[in-house]
């Protein structure tokens, strides 16, 4: 009889690693990056509630054409900025028509003599906001450490005929748009890891849930895993049955951005930078850029006989499970203390074990890795790619 359930301590989750709002450790590391809210081109003069680190914003664009991040409740009466009239210049409250730039300036307070003669004095909360690849980007942390938003060398590379495709929301959880879902109900930490995962890619994509992506991927690798400039490392070794040898190489890079190669094992470089944005400590919401020359983006992927996700039912979920049935079976916040790591995750460990350096880093007043204050420093070599010989 031993080894039974009673008596259990009480599990827990490594909080250190997995709470992002303000004040907490890794909610301030992340706010030392800049990090992708929104495609470009769905921000317009109709204001949009987001979610981002556990705060609650508003994001619209002025007529102007400036994307504007800010703190939804007036700073004069507490209304909510959503329903807000954008102008101009900037958006103006419902209640009491007080104007605010994107930047926060209180530019007319129409009550007031003289439109506000202390209205210099007033400003709503804010956040700056930078867009690249067709994302809108924001920086929520201290003004005085801003970094230089970075670039990608892989997406640098817009050549005659290519195009970004931006792809943002649940997606990446479910690997299907999904409308009830507007967010992964789940820490983002469990989705990032599985990025230095190699073997769960043998295991649930190809061995047990039956093939979802190609055949290649039922060769079991031979992994190495290694560090790089702010970013864990694998490559995974393949021999196939024809005698190719591949070497796949993967990138979870600081502090929330991964690049994986082309999952039908095309050869070359990856030509996708991906984004996995805390919501909050139980959700999280995914954005993509790549570069393409197909006019639509793909809207979903199979789970098994050409069904999405959106298209399975609950039992077939459960006898063809993928990312989001696995990675959502760990919890809302996976309970660490129970787990056993093994040898085959030393990516994972390595991948903690850096984020945890980092963090420290940032409670002692450093700038973490990936950080960049001039131009020239904060171009991002991406190594990932499919390797043939």
């Amino acid at each position: 009889m031993e080894g039974t359930a009673y008596g259990r301590k009480a599990a827990t989750h490594n909080a250190f690693l997995t709470e992002v709002g303000p004040g907490t450790p890794c909610g301030e590391f992340l706010r030392r990056y800049w990090h992708p809210v929104a495609i470009s081109s769905e921000v317009n003069s109709r204001p949009g509630q987001i979610r981002v680190l556990g705060e609650d914003l508003i994001l619209f664009r002025d007529k102007s054409g400036r994307p504007g991040l800010l703190y939804p409740r007036c700073m004069h009466r507490g209304t909510t900025l959503y329903y807000g009239k954008v102008e101009e210049q900037g958006i103006r409250c419902c209640y009491h028509g007080w104007l605010f730039a994107v930047d926060g300036t209180c530019l007319e307070q129409p009550c007031e003599p003289e439109g506000g003669r202390r209205r210099e004095n007033a400003r709503q909360p804010w956040y700056p906001l930078q867009e690249r690849y067709g994302l809108v980007f924001a920086y929520m942390g201290p003004p005085d450490r801003m970094p230089v938003l970075p670039r990608y060398d892989i997406l640098e590379e817009l050549k005659p005929g290519t195009q970004y495709q931006c792809i943002g929301g649940s997606f990446f959880g479910f690997g299907d748009f999904v409308a009830d879902h507007p967010t992964v109900p789940y820490n983002w930490l469990q989705v990032y890891e599985n990025i230095m995962d190699p073997f769960h890619v043998y295991v649930l994509h190809s061995n047990f849930s039956s093939v979802q992506f190609v055949d290649g991927f039922k060769v079991m690798p031979r992994v190495e895993f290694e560090y790089a400039d702010a970013a864990t490392v694998y490559h995974a070794y393949r021999t196939f049955p024809d005698g190719r040898e591949m070497d796949r190489i993967s990138a979870a890079m600081l502090p929330n951005v991964a690049a994986v190669p082309a999952i039908d094992l095309s050869a070359g470089r990856s030509n996708a930078v991906e984004w996995f944005v805390a919501v909050d400590d139980t959700h999280w919401v995914g954005f993509m850029v790549s570069l393409t020359n197909r006019p639509e983006p793909v809207r979903a992927l199979p789970m098994h006989n050409g069904k999405t996700w959106s298209q399975a039912t609950e039992q077939e979920r459960q006898d063809y499970p993928a990312d989001f049935e696995a990675q959502s079976g760990q919890g809302p916040i996976s309970l660490h203390s129970e787990e056993h790591l093994a040898g085959s995750d030393r990516g994972v460990a390595m991948l903690r074990r850096l984020l945890t350096q980092e963090i420290k880093v940032v409670q002692e007043g450093g700038d973490p890795q990936g950080v960049h204050f001039n131009e020239k420093e904060a171009l991002v070599n991406v190594l990932s790619g499919n390797f043939y010989k």
